[in-house]
C-alpha cells in the first residue's frame, strides 16, 4: 500500500507522464485526424491552405520541420541507448542466472522455472498474433503510404539487397569484432552483438567472483545510467507521441487507429490468459495454492506493479507481500525476487513477442516458420535484457526490428497506446516472480499458506 501512496504522492507534483503522454496521444490524433478529414490527398496542406496568409508560413514550417524533428529526437535518444543498455542487461542477467545454478537445487528449479514460464507466455504470444494478424487490418495503400513516412533510404537499400555487410559474422550469429557489431546494432548487428554479449556474461558468471566483481560492479553502472536515459527521453514522451501520431493519423486517418486498437486488444488477451490461466494451473498443480487466494494476497504487489510500470519500484514491496501475506520463506523468496526484476520478465517477453510480429506484418514482411522461430528465441532473450523501468522495451524492439527490415522509427506508431500495455504486462512479470517463488517453496517443502482471517 505505501509504494501505492507514493506513486499518487508523485502525481501530486503535476500530471502524471503517463497522462501527459495519453493527452498527447489524443491531440495528435484529433489533429492529424482533422487534417487527413480536410484533405486527404493533401491533408496537413490543405488545412494550411484555409488560414490567413500569414499563418500559413510558420504552419508550413512547423510541420516540415519542428514536428519532425520532435519525434526523430525522441527516437533518437531511445535508439543511442541500445547498445549500452541491452550489452549490461544480458550480461548481468546471465551472470545472476549463473549464480542462480550456484546456489544449487533452489536456483536450478528456479530457472527451470522461468524458462517455462516465458516459453509457454511467447507460444501464447504468436498463437494469438498469428491468429488475429493486428497488422494486417489495413489497406495495401495505406501500408505503402506509411512504409514511405517512416522508412530511410538505408533501409531501403538494405530491404533490396544492395548493402553488402563487411566482414560478416560466421554463419550470421558468431561475431569476429564485437565492437564492429556494435556500432550496426541497428542495421542487421544485433543478433551477433547479443550473442557476444550472452557469451560475456556465462563467462563471467564461471569466472572467479572476487575477480570479476570490479567488472560486474562497472556494469551494473552502465545498466543503472542507460536506465536514467530512458528516463530522461521519456520526459520528451508526450511531445513525441504528439508529432509521430499526427503524422501518421495525416497521412492515414482513423485506417491506423483501428490496427493500433486490435494490437492492444491482442496484448491484453494475451496477458490476461497467461496470468488468470496459465499462472492459475502452475500455481494450483506445482505450489498447491489456490489461485484465487494467491491473487487476492499479492492486490497490493500487483496494484503497485500496475501504478508504477516498474518491476525494480514494486521488489521492495513484492518481498514484504511474499514473506507476510504468503508465508514463503525468506530465504526463498529473496532470492527468487530479486534475480526475477530482471532474468523473468515473462509478460514482456508476450508483449515483445506479439509486438515484432505485428509490426512485420503491418508492413508486409513475411516470415516463415525459422524466422518465427528466431523471434521467439529473441523475446525470451529480450525479456531478460530489458529494463524494468517504464518504456524499458522500447529499445530492445526497436533494435530487433530493424533486422527484420523494418523501417527504425516506426515503433513511433504504437508509442502512444503502450502505457496501458507497460502497466499491464508488468502485473505479469512481478506476479510471475512471485509464483515461482511460491513453486520453488512448495518443491522445498517450506511453503506456509496463511489463513485469510490471519490476514484479514
Amino acid at each position: 500500500m505505501r509504494g501505492i501512496l507514493v506513486a499518487m504522492s508523485e502525481k501530486g507534483k503535476g500530471m502524471a507522464l503517463h497522462n501527459k503522454i495519453l493527452v498527447g496521444l489524443f491531440l495528435g490524433a484529433i489533429a492529424g485526424l482533422a487534417a487527413n478529414i480536410i484533405g486527404p490527398s493533401a491533408g496537413w496542406q490543405s488545412l494550411v491552405n484555409g488560414t490567413p496568409g500569414w499563418i500559413q508560413t510558420p504552419l508550413t514550417w512547423m510541420y516540415v520541420n519542428l514536428i519532425p524533428f520532435v519525434g526523430d529526437a525522441f527516437l533518437a535518444m531511445i535508439y543511442m541507448i541500445v547498445v549500452p543498455l541491452l550489452f549490461s542487461a544480458l550480461i548481468l542477467g546471465v551472470s545472476e542466472l549463473g549464480d542462480v545454478a550456484k546456489v544449487g537445487r533452489i536456483g536450478v528449479r528456479s530457472l527451470l522455472l522461468t524458462l517455462l514460464f516465458s516459453g509457454i507466455a511467447v507460444v501464447i504470444a504468436f498463437a494469438l498474433v498469428n491468429a488475429v494478424k493486428p497488422g494486417t487490418f489495413i489497406s495495401q495503400e495505406s501500408r505503402e503510404v506509411l512504409y514511405e513516412q517512416y522508412a530511410t533510404k538505408g533501409t531501403e537499400k538494405q530491404a533490396a539487397g544492395e548493402v553488402k555487410i563487411p566482414d560478416p559474422p560466421a554463419g550470421g550469429i558468431i561475431p569476429k569484432n564485437p565492437l564492429l557489431e556494435a556500432t550496426r546494432a541497428l542495421s542487421g548487428g544485433i543478433m551477433p552483438f547479443m550473442f557476444f554479449a550472452l557469451l560475456f556474461g556465462l563467462a563471467m558468471c564461471k569466472s572467479d567472483t572476487e575477480k570479476v566483481a570490479p567488472v560486474k560492479q562497472f556494469f551494473d553502472g552502465i545498466f543503472e545510467i542507460s536506465q536514467k536515459v530512458i528516463d530522461i527521453a521519456m520526459l520528451l514522451a508526450p511531445y513525441a507521441v504528439f508529432a509521430l501520431i499526427f503524422q501518421t493519423a495525416a497521412g492515414l486517418g482513423i485506417e491506423i487507429f483501428k490496427t493500433l486498437g486490435a494490437y492492444a486488444v491482442v496484448v491484453l488477451v494475451g496477458l490476461a490468459i497467461h496470468m488468470f490461466v496459465v499462472y492459475s494451473i502452475l500455481i494450483k498443480v506445482i505450489a498447491k495454492r489456490n489461485p484465487l487466494t494467491f491473487f487476492r494476497n499479492i492486490r497490493s504487489v500487483m496494484l503497485t506493479a500496475f501504478a508504477t510500470s516498474s518491476s525494480n519500484a514494486t521488489l521492495p514491496i513484492a518481498l514484504k507481500s511474499a514473506e507476510e501475506d504468503l508465508g514463503l520463506p525468506k530465504e526463498i523468496s529473496s532470492f527468487v525476487l530479486t534475480v526475477g526484476a530482471t532474468a523473468n520478465q515473462n509478460g514482456t517477453a508476450l508483449f515483445e513477442g506479439i509486438t515484432l510480429i505485428f509490426f512485420c506484418q503491418l508492413f508486409g514482411i513475411p516470415l516463415d516458420a525459422s524466422q518465427q522461430f528466431m523471434l521467439l528465441m529473441l523475446s525470451i532473450l529480450a525479456g531478460i535484457g530489458t529494463a524494468g523501468v517504464p518504456g524499458g522495451s522500447w529499445p530492445v524492439i526497436g533494435s530487433i526490428l530493424t533486422t527484420m527490415k523494418v523501417p527504425a522509427g516506426a515503433i513511433g506508431i504504437a508509442f502512444g497506446v503502450d502505457r496501458i500495455l507497460d502497466m499491464s504486462r508488468t502485473v505479469l512479470n512481478v506476479t510471475g516472480d512471485i509464483a515461482i517463488a511460491a513453486c520453488v517453496a512448495e518443491w522445498e517443502g517450506q511453503s506456509v499458506e496463511i489463513p485469510d482471517e490471519v490476514l484479514a
